[in-house]
């Protein structure tokens, strides 16, 4: 299974975007799904996550304003980011996660840069 992640882009804080990573195979295959993130000169973090069963988990950074959702029959997994902030600034990857970590598949990830 491949992953492509897109939507990011340019945007000013305070806006939406929504970011949509599409599998090229069924998503449910995974033990969850995430949306992880790198800003210059940090290390890539979780920040929202779905299992299979459907629960999600959030990083506190972007509780209440991020949204991670999915589509089955899309195999698409979805971060809508709302009121987004200078800090939410940095490239995002879609996560495939397995029960062995190093098996994880990645997707490439897509830049989202908020402007004050």
């Amino acid at each position: 299974v491949q992953l492509q992640a897109s939507g990011g882009g340019l945007v000013q804080a305070g806006v939406s975007l929504r970011l949509s990573c599409v599998a090229s195979g069924s998503i449910f295959g995974f033990l969850a799904m995430g949306w992880y993130r790198q800003a210059p000169g940090n290390e890539r973090e979780l920040i929202a996550r779905i299992a299979s069963g459907g629960i999600t988990d959030y990083a506190d950074a972007v509780k209440g304003r991020f949204t991670i959702s999915r589509d089955g029959a899309k195999n698409t997994v979805y971060l809508q980011m709302n009121n987004l902030k200078p800090e939410d600034t940095a490239v995002y990857y879609c996560n495939g996660e397995n029960a062995i970590r190093r098996r994880d598949i990645w997707g490439k990830g897509t830049l989202v840069t908020v402007s004050s």
